[in-house]
This record gives C-alpha cells, sequence and structure tokens, in this order.
C-alpha cells in the first residue's frame, strides 16, 4: 500500500477498526474513507454495491461485524449468524466486483473446534464441532475465510483473512450483558467497589483459559501483513495472538489488583463458561517477524484508566 493508496476502513468505529483507523494515520495513510452504519447499511447490498462503484477503494479492511460475549451469543444467534453473513458476502463481493487489489479479512479464535487440541493450529479448522454458545457466529465467520480463499481461487484475487485471539482494549463497552470478559469483569468489580459490595461474582469455574491481545498490537499486525504479505504467502488464514494464555480465575485475580477491590471472588459454575480453552499457535506469525508487545496487566490498567475517566472519577 502507497500512503495515498484509497483505504477502505469497514467499521472504523468499533474496537477493531477504530485501533486499525488509529495505526493507519500514525504511519502516515492521508487517504482513508470510512462510513458509519447510517451512512452505509453493509447488511444492504445494494448500497455495499453503490458505496464501492463511487469510491474505488484499492484496499480494504474489513473489520465490520456484529460482536459480543457469551450471553450476547445466547440470546441472539440468529441476528450474529445472519448480520455477519451479510456484511462478509457484500463486502468481499463488491471487492472483487470493483476491482480491489487487496483484502484484509477478520476473523476469530471462535471458528476453531471445541476441544481441538492446543494450541490452536491453522490446519485444526472444521476438524470437530464448534462450541454450542458461539456457534452462529463462528460459522459466519469461518464463511468468511472461506469466502476469500475460494474468489481468491476462482478470480485471482488478493483476499487474506486473520483470526484473532480474545481481543480487549481501551474502547471497549463496559456494558455487562454484551461485553467480552475483560470489560465486563472491569466494570463488575469497580462497582463492586465504589458499593462496598463484599463479593464479585464469575461467570463459570474459573478454570476456562483464555489468550488475550490488546487491540493496537492487533491492528499492528494486521497493518503488518497487509504491507507486507499475500494471500499466496499465508495461506486460507494465519492466526493473530500472543502465544499464552490465563485463566480467567487469574484474570479475575489481576483485575480485582488493579481495580483494588477489597472483597471476594466467587465462581459460579452454572454459568455458561464457552471453550475450555484455546490457546492459538502463532508460529507462522512469529516467523514472519511480528510479535506482540503489550503485556496484559498494562493492556487492563489502560483500559481502567479510561474508564474511570470517562466516568469523571478523575
Amino acid at each position: 500500500m502507497d500512503k495515498q493508496s484509497k483505504i477502505y476502513l469497514a467499521g472504523h468505529r468499533g474496537l477493531v477498526g477504530s485501533a486499525l483507523k488509529r495505526k493507519l494515520e500514525s504511519k502516515g495513510y492521508t487517504n482513508l474513507v470510512f462510513r458509519t452504519h447510517t451512512e452505509l447499511d453493509l447488511i444492504c447490498q445494494q448500497a455495499v454495491n453503490e458505496f464501492f462503484a463511487r469510491e474505488r477503494p484499492e484496499y480494504v479492511f474489513l473489520a465490520a461485524a456484529k460482536v459480543g460475549g457469551i450471553l450476547a451469543n445466547i440470546t441472539y444467534p440468529a441476528e450474529f449468524i445472519y448480520e455477519n453473513l451479510m456484511i462478509e458476502a457484500n463486502v468481499i463481493h463488491a471487492s472483487y466486483k470493483y476491482g480491489v487489489k487487496k483484502l484484509l479479512f477478520i476473523s476469530s479464535s471462535y471458528i476453531y473446534p471445541k476441544l481441538a487440541p492446543q494450541p490452536l493450529k491453522e490446519k485444526y479448522l472444521l476438524t470437530c464441532s464448534l462450541e454450542e454458545t458461539i456457534e452462529a457466529y463462528a460459522i459466519a465467520k469461518i464463511a468468511g475465510i472461506k469466502l476469500c480463499k475460494h474468489y481468491n481461487q476462482q478470480y485471482g484475487t488478493n483476499f487474506i483473512s486473520v483470526a484473532s485471539t480474545s481481543l480487549y482494549g481501551s474502547s471497549d463497552k463496559l456494558v455487562l450483558d454484551t461485553s467480552y470478559v475483560i470489560p465486563a469483569l472491569i466494570q463488575k468489580f469497580h462497582e463492586a467497589k465504589v458499593n462496598n459490595e463484599p463479593e464479585v461474582v464469575v461467570w463459570g469455574t474459573g478454570k476456562q483459559f483464555r489468550e488475550f491481545i490488546h487491540v493496537d498490537d492487533m491492528a499492528d499486525a494486521c497493518v503488518y501483513l497487509m504491507e507486507n504479505y499475500d494471500y499466496s504467502e499465508l495461506g486460507e488464514f494465519i492466526n493473530i495472538g500472543v502465544g499464552e494464555d490465563i485463566t480467567i480465575g487469574e484474570l479475575a485475580e489481576l483485575i480485582k489488583e488493579i481495580v483494588e477491590f477489597k472483597g471476594d471472588i466467587r465462581c459460579d459454575a452454572s454459568k455458561p463458561e464457552g471453550i475450555p480453552r484455546k490457546l492459538m499457535d502463532v508460529t507462522a506469525l512469529n516467523e514472519l517477524e511480528w510479535k506482540a508487545v503489550i503485556s496484559l496487566k498494562d493492556g487492563i490498567k489502560d483500559i481502567y484508566e479510561s474508564y474511570i475517566i470517562s466516568q469523571g472519577i478523575r
């Protein structure tokens, strides 16, 4: 990509999209194109085609998606599969139709089977059953990867896909019923601290493992791959992660320490907890000379600092 290349960033106000916007701008890319959902509904094929016909972007980062935590996925599975399928199909097809030079599609570690061997290698995709609680979202994301693969095969496009481990960052929305685990726990611990509650309840046994990557590291990896590698070099998709994980119980203790909550932590084993473990194998990415640099503790401190500032606490 040249610094003046026209780059369409789909989903620029989301967690990943906003980080990509910051990264691209910091690297000197000056011809960025984006639209809010009100301005462009990516679920509408006609609207997407009209946008691509008018703007003719040279490069596309497909970060737009319907996302959420376990509760949101359980509650709205039809919305998760329909909206994500439509967004992917419309943007990927329009990118082919209107001559986009290169596209990056962002997927998730949820695409992997529930009981796949650890760490998760790219070759484990579709080797056994998915985790039931996030099946709808996972199927949609797998479809996006396959769309890129088959458009490349049939039309000679250069559409690359990445699968990210669990993301977090300073622009995470702290909404308990739809949040991912880190922002949800931050809010729980903060409110418990403010209200002098005796304990914080964590969903599940606390023994499930999770790997987390800061969204700024994720954005850096995506831009790095777009700048340096093509589909022919990366294969069907490539994992983006840090290569190490932590139990939810350990994560809760870390957040408790950062928030300075003095009460207890109680794990509620009656609540769903998702996949037992999903540690990403990042060998392929590391061999391309890219590694994450933001530690989990520093990243969570950053989120909490942003949260308390936004609440006017200091």
